[in-house]
C-alpha cells in the first residue's frame, strides 16, 4: 500500500489539472499560432509559466486504484499488475482467468 500523502497529492494535481485546463489550452494555443505576433506568442508563453506547476496534465502519475502503487499500472484496469492478478485469481475480473500451461 502507498503512502496516503502520495495518493493525496496525486489526486489535487489531478484537481488542478482539471481546474486550469481550458485556460491552459487556451494560452497554448494563442503560443503556438504562427499568424500572431511573436509578442503576444511570448506573452502568452509567460502567462502558461505563471500557472502552478501541478496545474499540468504531465505531472498526474497513474497509481492504481485499490493500492496506490505507481509502478506496473495497467491503464485498462486502473490497476496495478499485483491487484490485477488477485482480483483475477480470485475470479473478480469477468472473462479474466489465470493461464497455465
Amino acid at each position: 500500500m502507498a503512502k496516503t500523502s502520495s495518493v493525496e497529492k496525486n489526486k489535487r494535481r489531478a484537481k488542478l489539472a482539471k481546474q486550469y485546463a481550458p485556460k491552459r489550452a487556451r494560452l497554448k494555443a494563442i503560443a503556438n499560432d504562427q499568424s500572431l505576433p511573436p509578442e503576444e506568442q511570448f506573452a502568452a508563453r509567460l502567462k502558461l509559466a505563471e500557472l502552478p506547476r501541478n496545474s499540468s496534465k504531465t505531472r498526474i502519475r497513474n497509481r492504481c486504484e485499490l493500492t496506490g502503487r505507481p509502478r506496473a499500472f495497467y491503464r485498462k484496469f486502473k490497476l496495478s499488475r499485483v491487484a490485477l492478478r488477485d482480483l483475477a485469481s480470485t475470479g473478480q475480473i469477468p472473462g479474466m482467468t489465470k493461464s497455465s500451461w
